[in-house]
């Protein structure tokens, strides 16, 4: 298959064009930076609609006679030549599950390559993989979406997998966006083989993102508090893809893009020093005031419920 970088840049010219000018090292670079947040496409629509050729159904077919042994047979599910569907309208109902445009996709960086190579007559879980550009042998696209990509559909809090059935698993902003991820993480320790590998990633300090909901951001106690029981964690790192410098250019070019005319001249103009008062004394100026609903909820320090018991 295409790589994704191929992909991306044949789904948005003005990417490539960007790329090719030098302002971006590559299209990755441009999806990191920008991309994932613009909620870009990471295929070319008339790839998108394609039907599967017969290698990937070849690819497909081996894959899903793999997976087979694999699930639970306590479960209901459709089998089709894409994937094995769990998602029924119980479970859609109970984890408010809704069908979305949204195309989600993480790249896949040097860490996760390297676990997929440790494995190579393994099988690893992608909980949450979103639209895969490259189709693994030993990976088990798990999603909530029917992408093309996708081998096994349903939801994180609920597995359809029988207990130790992988080597490894990976998941990749996911945590953030499912109702329950103590459940979530009880679940992928359950399909855990006894000193299999884990690798997980969960969203702190980034602004609202749906796909399509986003509940929960997390500190690393709290991704470590999610796991400690049963996983010996080898650290909590933050390397290179999710430093704090993304939260900051992801809260500013936000930020600016809910403002106008000259209310974002004077925002983009101020200095960084500026900003190190007392929050309270800019409660009143114009690039506070002008903020839009939807971009205070996007950027918020915190939100504030207000409710009444049923009666």
């Amino acid at each position: 298959m295409s790589s994704f970088e191929e992909l991306y840049l044949a789904a948005n010219p003005d990417v490539a064009n960007a790329v090719r000018d030098g302002q971006f090292e590559s299209g990755m670079q441009h999806y990191l930076m920008f991309g994932k947040r613009e909620e870009r496409a990471l295929v070319p629509i008339q790839s998108r609609a394609r039907e599967l050729t017969e290698k990937v159904a070849r690819e497909k077919a081996r894959k899903l006679e793999t997976i087979a042994p694999l699930l639970r047979t306590d479960m209901p599910c459709v089998t089709s030549p894409l994937c094995f569907d769990f998602l029924n309208a119980e479970l859609r109902a109970q984890f408010d599950i809704i069908d979305t445009d949204i195309v989600s996709g993480n790249g896949y960086d040097q860490h996760v390559l390297d676990l997929i190579a440790r494995h190579p007559n393994g099988l690893i879980l992608d909980c949450g993989s979103g639209n895969r550009s490259t189709y693994y042998d030993n990976v088990v696209n798990f999603e909530i979406a029917a992408f093309d990509s996708t081998d096994v559909r349903g939801v994180g809090e609920v597995l359809p997998f029988v207990d130790g059935a992988f080597d490894a698993v990976i998941s990749l902003a996911v945590l953030e966006h499912v109702t329950d991820p103590f459940r979530c993480a009880a679940e992928i320790k359950r399909v855990l083989k006894p000193g299999g590998e884990l690798i997980c990633c969960a969203a702190f300090l980034q602004p609202y993102h749906g796909y399509p909901h986003h509940y929960y951001n997390m500190t690393h106690h709290g991704l470590r508090n999610l796991f400690a029981n049963e996983i010996d964690i080898d650290r909590i790192d933050v390397y290179d893809s999710v430093r704090p410098i993304w939260s900051l250019n992801w809260i500013i070019q936000s930020w600016a893009e809910g403002l106008k005319g000259q209310t974002r001249e004077d925002f983009l103009n101020m200095r960084l020093e500026e900003f190190l008062v007392p929050p309270a004394k800019f409660l009143g100026a114009p690039f506070v005031t002008e903020l839009p609903v939807a971009k205070n909820l996007e950027l918020a320090s915190a939100c504030v419920l207000f409710g009444k018991k049923q009666l």
